[in-house]
């Protein structure tokens, strides 16, 4: 009644009745996206699509992808009888929480965007994750829209008999690699053990990968996008330029899994090309500010395949930088920052990087981190944030700030407010 509490009401209702969604008669179609990376933007833009086609959309894109949020909004939009008059339903969907959702209300098409290993604490060990969600959906009769290019995505077609099954891909391209040399998940075949092979890699073990003993290889029935440049964001698709809204590959396969689910719900991909023009970045993922004639560009980092694909996008800029690390080790963060040993900081290490400040609850273990990866400089550390962001902004080059998850709206806070 006041516009409060967040996901409050979901929580309430759940504790009334745990089925309390089947109840509820939900008259358009249901999209849920879920994954490690990339499900925000990707279920984000999804929504933005539908609505710049005239589609009636109820989504959670304001935050909460747990089941009381999702429930808080289905709640919220729906009439006394418990009908949701709507074209289409949007949720993204922490992985954890998509056993009940599919279980209790009607999914038309389920997206994975990828699987890595991320916040052990929370989410586990990533194989008993996916075992999880592949007991949830072994009665899934929807669609499910999998990353053709990530092993532990697409083995759900097979797991998942009574789905229809469309893939996402992006080719090979100039930034694609004959060695996997990051950190990864997807090295044996999921059916027989066997080591996979693979062609080539495009991040971590996203790739075109075959195993040598059995029939489980990169489906060739995808949508696959094509690099036109990375340093211009855009790509090709069915005869279309398309301009992503962010840096780097991993952000093309988002807006592939978008135009994969255009494709399936008869939308105009044109609506798309529009979104991704002109879609607002998420607060903290590569948004960039300029203070002072220099760029201050922000970054969310929570696991080792997300910060590897951070650091590459920090590589590509030549110019002079000064980057702030703000590592907290929180629930929402994963307790377990092992992560930070597989991943490659050191491609931050080099000439042009001429300050580096660490903040937060692991400040000292991130320092420790970039002295082990072959950081020889004085490294400044704050054990006060605020004191963090003073140094970031004083600093006469070009700014990134680079932070874990329970960082990012306290950071992101202080630097707007000093930037005013």
């Amino acid at each position: 009644l006041i516009h409060r509490g967040g996901s409050m009401p979901g929580t309430l209702a759940l504790k009334c009745d745990k089925d309390i969604l089947k109840k509820l008669t939900i008259k358009g179609k249901v999209i849920v996206v879920t994954g490690t990376n990339g499900k925000t933007s990707t279920s984000n833009m999804i929504c933005e699509t539908l609505l710049h086609a005239n589609q009636k959309v109820i989504s959670n894109r304001k935050g909460d992808n747990l089941k009381d949020g999702i429930t808080t909004q289905l709640l919220n939009n729906c009439s006394l009888n418990g009908v949701l008059e709507c074209d289409y339903c949007v949720f993204e969907c922490d992985e954890l929480n998509v056993p009940y959702i599919v279980k209790h209300i009607p999914v038309d098409a389920l997206v994975i965007t990828n699987f890595f290993r991320d916040q052990l604490d929370r989410a586990q060990e990533m194989e008993q994750l996916i075992g999880k969600l592949e007991s949830a959906l072994e009665d899934f009769k929807g669609t499910l829209v999998l990353n053709a290019n990530d092993p532990n995505v697409t083995r759900f077609a097979k797991k998942c008999p009574n789905a229809n099954a469309v893939y996402f891909a992006m080719n090979q391209c100039e930034s694609s690699s004959k060695d996997g040399n990051e950190a990864s998940e997807g090295k044996f075949c999921p059916f027989c053990n066997s080591k996979i092979n693979y062609t080539y890699y495009q991040y971590s073990h996203i790739g075109e990968f075959a195993c040598p003993n059995c029939d489980f290889k990169t489906p060739t029935n995808k949508h696959s996008g094509t690099l036109i440049s990375l340093k211009d964001n855009t790509f090709s698709y069915d005869g279309i330029t398309f301009k992503a809204s962010q840096d780097g590959l991993y952000t093309m396969y988002n807006c592939m899994a978008v135009l994969s689910v255009a494709k399936l719900f008869d939308i105009d991909i044109e609506h798309a090309k529009a979104v991704f023009a002109q879609m607002e970045i998420p607060a903290g993922r590569n948004e960039t500010f300029v203070y002072q004639g220099h760029n201050l560009i922000m970054n969310l980092i929570k696991n080792p395949t997300g910060a590897n694909e951070v650091m590459k996008v920090v590589e590509t800029d030549d110019s002079l930088k000064t980057i702030l690390f703000v590592i907290n080790d929180n629930w929402g963060d994963g307790i377990d920052i092992s992560w930070l040993y597989d991943t490659a900081f050191e491609k931050i290490i080099r000439d042009d990087t001429i300050q580096i400040i660490c903040s937060g609850t692991r400040a000292y273990d991130m320092a420790l981190r970039l002295k082990y990866g072959g950081w020889s400089q004085a490294i400044s550390i704050y054990e006060n944030l605020d004191d963090a962001c003073d140094a970031l902004l004083k600093a006469e080059t070009t700014r990134y700030a680079i932070v874990t998850y329970s960082a990012l709206a306290n950071t992101r806070k202080l630097l707007r407010r000093k930037m005013k």
